[in-house]
């Protein structure tokens, strides 16, 4: 008897053994080596960008390093670019995605569709719609890897683009493409996107400023899956008893529209960098650059920059001239520039120098 209770317990112990090494394999399978499939960079970069029709659902962290001393109309920005942010998405095609942002406190819904974005905060019972417009303030889903892989590949030169190597991500191996702003003004020293070797879907983005350390953003797939989510889960109707409100970049957009007495002059080229063409863009709101070296200059209400004035200006290492306040955090630049027809922003992955340069040009001086 005992011999047969001992042999029981050792074929029990087997299959609790195999039991567990079957539970282990998932994380066990995430943690095997990823293999290089050698694909130059220029064709991992095609595959990145082509991946807009790859279905998927997946849960990402995106995290920022950046502390952002900003005002109220900004604050939503900072918060983005300065903590943890944990998305949950289903991504059935262009314009037709969900992505749910959770917090300790709840969650809040990002629902899009053809003419724009309905977010839903569970909380407060609130609905807000924002169409489509031709500038925006980024959001929690733009720094969903996929969609910021994809903005910061989208324009790279083949000269700034290079390989390194492969890592597994979200248990799925990717292929290491890396891009280095070729442009004088740029702050971001490297991009660094793994792109998934089957589908080209990017599933992890670092940024990292000139002087290396940490990523000034740092944003992950966890897990994923390439299958397409049911367009129930993605559609969105506001409840009936919802409050609904209007979303904030078009006030911003025509805040800047009269932000100064007489109009703000913008050149071609500012601080070297050209001037990007975006339709319906307020005449007193100008891009400049490209890919992930961007410069921003909008004209500025008295009573919008007047807290943001003073938040920048206390910042440890401010630079108040007789240009303005500037400030740099990470690779972000943000000034606050005193022209002759009003106060400008400039803002955008470009150096302090170049912010001073931008203003100089602005103000009608030599850069």
């Amino acid at each position: 008897m005992r011999r047969r209770r001992t042999g029981a317990a050792r074929r029990w112990a087997a299959v609790g053994g195999g039991v567990a090494v079957l539970l282990a394999l998932p994380s066990l399978i995430g943690a095997l080596p990823a293999s290089d499939a050698g694909t130059p960079a220029a064709d991992l970069r095609r595959a990145a960008l082509a991946s807009t029709g790859v279905a998927f659902t997946g849960y990402a962290q995106a995290a920022g390093g950046l502390a952002l001393p900003v005002g109220e109309q900004l604050t939503g920005v900072a918060d983005l670019l300065s903590d943890r942010t944990t998305m949950r998405t289903w991504y059935r095609g262009v314009g037709d995605w969900r992505v749910d942002v959770v917090t300790p406190t709840g969650e809040t819904g990002v629902h899009a569709d053809a003419g724009g974005t309905w977010t839903w905060d569970y909380v407060a019972g609130a609905a807000t719609r924002t169409p489509d417009t031709a500038l925006a303030l980024p959001t929690a889903p733009d720094l969903l890897p996929s969609e910021l892989g994809r903005r910061l590949l989208s324009e790279a030169g083949d000269a700034e683009l290079s390989r390194f190597g492969a890592d597994r991500v979200a248990g799925r191996d990717a292929l290491g493409l890396r891009v280095v702003p070729a442009e004088e003004a740029a702050s971001v020293g490297r991009v660094d996107v793994w792109v998934d070797a089957a589908s080209g879907l990017p599933l992890r983005v670092q940024v990292f400023g000139h002087s290396g350390g940490e990523p000034a953003v740092d944003s992950s797939f966890l897990e994923v899956e390439l299958t397409t989510p049911p367009a129930e889960i993605v559609d969105f109707a506001v409840p009936p008893a919802a409050t609904i409100r209007e979303g904030q970049d078009p006030q911003l957009l025509q805040a800047a529209t009269r932000g100064t007495r007489g109009g703000l002059a913008l050149p071609a080229v500012l601080a070297g960098l050209e001037r990007r063409r975006i339709e319906g863009a307020p005449a007193t709101v100008g891009v400049y650059g490209r890919g992930a070296t961007l410069l921003t200059v909008s004209a500025l209400p008295g009573r919008a920059s007047a807290g943001l004035r003073s938040a920048l200006a206390g910042a440890p290492d401010a630079v108040v001239d007789e240009l303005g306040v500037r400030i740099a955090a990470g690779p972000l630049g943000l000034m606050l520039a005193d022209g002759p027809d009003g106060t400008v922003l400039l803002s955008g992955t470009v150096t302090l120098d170049a912010l001073a340069a931008a203003a100089t040009e602005l103000a009608g001086g030599a850069p």
